[in-house]
């Protein structure tokens, strides 16, 4: 590591290091400068234990290209990948705002209404990653950065994978991920899908609305144990405030089977937004359309419908005699006026001949 507030550090000749913003397991965060483009940018700088490993090297390299590749509002864009001096580095938009992981510590947890905001905003982005054929593999909320305006946005592709690159029966003895966070599949080292990355969004959400993680343990090995294993409590048991059909989808989210869950964020989201009421719910009827004032048909509507169309009753035809007086005093005037035009026609024939 180095100081960048000790010194004037720039990378590639272009990118000022102001300060330390952040660090991982593989890198630190710096603000920064563009001084080419006069803009403010985060920097992200891999470790120099990391940096000669051809392995890390490439790592870093690809978690750019794959962020590089996908633009959204809620995943943070990729600027630039450079080799400097002070080391290899990965340029990105600038997000003024804190993580997912410290506004839950500060908070506790989120009201329904707030984590739903947030969390829709996270299937938006990871839904859209997953179209685009990539699977984050280490979705938590280290790695979702939230602005004053509580607009989310996802970082860190770091470990993402290819859906193209992956191999049905493929076995990782490595496994990397966050172990609080690691769908059960992934932590046996088989291939991840779409629905791994939902798993461990459900985690994220079991904290969002609980403030509690839904296991923890002493040690790595146990950790895995009762992700594979053991239900999770119940999230009402925490904040008996959470709607049962977000429970629901809480718990379903969290099911050992990736055949259990939501097969990519895309549907997650779906849900959530039908739970937050933009959109009727799916065990509601369809909304019944207005009848005009006076429908052509009878109307359908069941009488036990808490939604009835009115049919106002049809006036009873009245004679109108104003009216009929009117139409005979025309017929008079206009029957009165032809005998005329006729004395006038047969007069000026006369003249001509």
């Amino acid at each position: 590591m180095f100081d960048a507030t000790a010194q004037q550090i720039v990378l590639g000749g272009r990118y000022l290091l102001i300060r330390q913003v952040g660090k991982g397991g593989m890198a630190y965060v710096y603000k920064g400068y563009d001084q080419m483009l006069e803009r403010p940018v985060a920097v992200k700088v891999l470790k120099r234990d990391f940096s000669n490993d051809e392995e890390f090297r490439e790592r870093f390299k690809q978690e750019a290209r794959a962020a590089a590749n996908l633009s959204h509002p809620n995943i943070v864009t990729v600027h630039d990948f450079g080799v400097d001096p002070y080391g290899v580095y990965i340029v990105m938009e600038y997000i003024s705002g804190t993580d997912l992981k410290t506004s839950i510590k500060k908070k506790g947890n989120y009201t329904t209404d707030e984590g739903l905001a947030l969390m829709i905003q996270a299937c938006a982005g990871l839904g859209y990653a997953h179209r685009a054929g990539i699977i984050h593999c280490d979705v938590k909320p280290h790695n979702m950065l939230v602005t004053a305006d509580e607009r989310l946005k996802i970082t860190d592709f770091g470990i993402a994978r290819a859906l193209s690159s992956i191999e049905a029966h493929e076995s990782q003895e490595v496994i990397w991920g966050s172990p609080q966070y690691l769908a059960p599949e992934q932590a046996l080292g088989q291939p991840p899908t779409p629905a791994s990355d939902v798993y461990s969004l459900g985690v994220v959400m079991y904290e969002v609305f609980t403030g509690h993680l839904p296991f923890d343990a002493n040690s790595i090995e146990e950790l895995i144990n009762l992700h594979q294993l053991q239900m999770p409590v119940p999230p009402r048991q925490f904040v008996p405030g959470i709607p049962a059909d977000l429970e629901q989808v809480l718990l379903k989210v969290l099911s050992k089977e990736p055949t259990a869950r939501y097969r990519t964020a895309d549907q997650l989201g779906h849900v959530l937004t039908m739970l937050s009421g933009r959109i009727p719910k799916l065990h509601e009827d369809p909304p019944t359309l207005r009848m005009p004032a006076f429908p052509l048909e009878p109307s359908t509507t069941s009488p036990d419908s808490t939604q009835q169309t009115v049919i106002l009753p049809q006036p009873k035809k009245q004679v109108d005699w104003k009216l009929i007086w009117l139409e005979l005093l025309t017929i008079l005037l206009v029957g009165g006026l032809i005998p005329f035009w006729l004395f006038i026609w047969f007069k000026i024939n006369s003249i001509i001949r």
